[in-house]
C-alpha cells in the first residue's frame, strides 16, 4: 500500500482514494483525470485491492500514506481532500469480458508515449502547455491497445503493474503476461496480475451540430 501511495506521488496523481468495508480495501489513483470541464483528458484510475481489517470502514481520499506502529499497519493525515476525479466510481458489477491484450504491448506503448512527452516538450514550457501536451499524448486513442486511451498503459507503468520479465526469467523487457479486458457501460477495465487499471472515456461536451432553418441558423440546446 505504501509503494501504491509512493508511485501515485510520482506520477502526478491527485491523491490516493481508500475505500474499506467487510475486511477488503480498495486503494484508487487517477493516472489522469480531466482539470476542468472542457478538458477532453480521459478518466484513467489504477486500482489496488487487499485484505484489511474486517472493522475498517472508510471512503477518504488522502496525500499520501506512511507506516504505522506495526507492519500491519499505516497511519493517516489528519485531512482528507476531495479532488473531482473522486467523484467518479467504477461500477462495481455487470463487467463484460471483450478481449485481451499482452502486457508486452501495453509496455511499449508506454515507452512511446513518455518518449512522445520528453521529445515534444520544449524548453520554458509552461505547465499549461505541458499539460496540453501529456493530455494529447496519452489521451489519443491507440489502435493497438484496443482503441483505448494510451493513458492506459501510462498507468499500467507509472503504477508498476507491468512485469519486468518473462515467467522464466527470459528477454527483460518483454513481459508475457496476458492482460484481461472487460466493459461495463463506458468503463473498460485491465486486470493485471498486480493491479487494475480502469479507463472512462471523456464526456462528450459543447453544443450539438446547429442545423439551418432558411434564413435563420437555430442553436441547439446543450
Amino acid at each position: 500500500m505504501l509503494t501504491f501511495s509512493g508511485r501515485a506521488t510520482k506520477a502526478g496523481a491527485d491523491g490516493v482514494r481508500l475505500q474499506a468495508a467487510d475486511g477488503v480495501l480498495v486503494l484508487t489513483s487517477a493516472a489522469l483525470a480531466p482539470a476542468g470541464l472542457f478538458d477532453q483528458t480521459p478518466t484513467v484510475l489504477a486500482m489496488r485491492i487487499v485484505h484489511a481489517d474486517p472493522e475498517l470502514r472508510c471512503d477518504l481520499v488522502v496525500d499520501e500514506l506512511s507506516a504505522g506502529a506495526a507492519e500491519t499497519e499505516l497511519t493517516l493525515p489528519d485531512t482528507s481532500r476531495a479532488p473531482a476525479w473522486a467523484g467518479v466510481t467504477p461500477p462495481r458489477g455487470d463487467w463484460q469480458h471483450v478481449g485481451e491484450l499482452s502486457a508486452q504491448t501495453i509496455s511499449e506503448r508506454a515507452q512511446w508515449g513518455i518518449s512522445a512527452v520528453a521529445h515534444g516538450t520544449t524548453p520554458g514550457a509552461g505547465e499549461e502547455a505541458v499539460r496540453a501536451l501529456r493530455a494529447r499524448i496519452w489521451g489519443e486513442a491507440d489502435a493497438d491497445l484496443r482503441g483505448l486511451p494510451r493513458g492506459v498503459a501510462f498507468a499500467a507503468h507509472a503504477f508498476g503493474f507491468l512485469p519486468s520479465s518473462r515467467p522464466d526469467g527470459s528477454a527483460p523487457g518483454t513481459p508475457a503476461e496476458v492482460v484481461r479486458v472487460t466493459q461495463s457501460g463506458r468503463w473498460t477495465r485491465l486486470a493485471f496480475a498486480r493491479g487494475h487499471v480502469l479507463s472512462r472515456g471523456p464526456a462528450v461536451m459543447g453544443l450539438t451540430p446547429v442545423r439551418g432553418t432558411g434564413a435563420q441558423v437555430e442553436r441547439a440546446e446543450i
